[in-house]
């Protein structure tokens, strides 16, 4: 049987934290200068390269840990203080794409691969949160597989928005993507303290065996 009150809590965290809304506005910024006939490719490349590095993050981001010597519990809390200051930032500070577009304007870089690709839909957020949902030691296989289902999904929704992003930002504009965005960070920021009380409890858990 599935456990659909946490299928739904991994899948609101996944689109959280890689945003396809917020991404949007960095998607018009870095086809500015692309004919209009390669916007379809340039989405598709996009995404594709996403897709490459989170599930990289999926596969071996804990192996990377473990091999380092670091405990995942630990690595959750540092985690979800991260997401936290992610959301942080979401909520109070330039939106998303603001940012990044203005990251991408200082760098003069435009592209599939940067700024859209990495960091609006592969966020740093956005591999920590896949490694967390992904823990060895609390998910079996099949929980795993479940939660690569809903990242590949939420990819192919991001996707899509992508190759509607003409459309929709005339429909909900800077200012409508600004407010989905800040909506997301609350959520987000929620999100990260519950992974922070579950990281001190694995902690304190281990601690109290040793």
């Amino acid at each position: 049987m599935f456990d659909w009150p946490t299928i739904l809590k991994d899948l609101i965290t996944i689109f959280v934290v890689i945003d396809p809304i917020g991404s949007i506005p960095v998607f018009l910024f870095a086809t500015a200068n692309v004919p209009p006939e390669l916007h379809r490719r340039f989405a598709i490349r996009a995404v594709f390269i996403a897709t490459l590095v989170l599930f990289a993050f999926l596969v071996a981001g804990q192996f990377l840990l473990e091999a380092l010597g670091l405990r995942l519990g630990a690595f959750q809390v540092a985690g979800g203080i991260i997401l936290f200051l992610f959301a942080l930032t979401m909520i109070f500070g330039e939106s998303k794409a603001a940012t990044e577009i203005n990251q991408a304007e200082r760098d003069h870089l435009s592209g599939a691969v940067f700024p859209l690709a990495m960091p609006s839909i592969a966020s740093p957020g956005a591999m920590l949160g896949i490694v967390i949902l992904t823990d060895n030691h609390r998910y079996a296989i099949a929980e795993q597989a479940v939660t690569a289902v809903l990242l590949l999904a939420v990819l192919l929704f991001t996707l899509l928005l992508l190759l509607l992003a003409g459309r929709i930002h005339r429909i909900i504009g800077a200012t409508g993507a600004s407010v989905i965005s800040r909506v997301m960070g609350i959520i987000l920021a929620t999100i990260a303290i519950d992974s922070i009380l579950a990281g001190l409890e694995v902690v304190g858990a281990i601690s109290l065996k040793a």
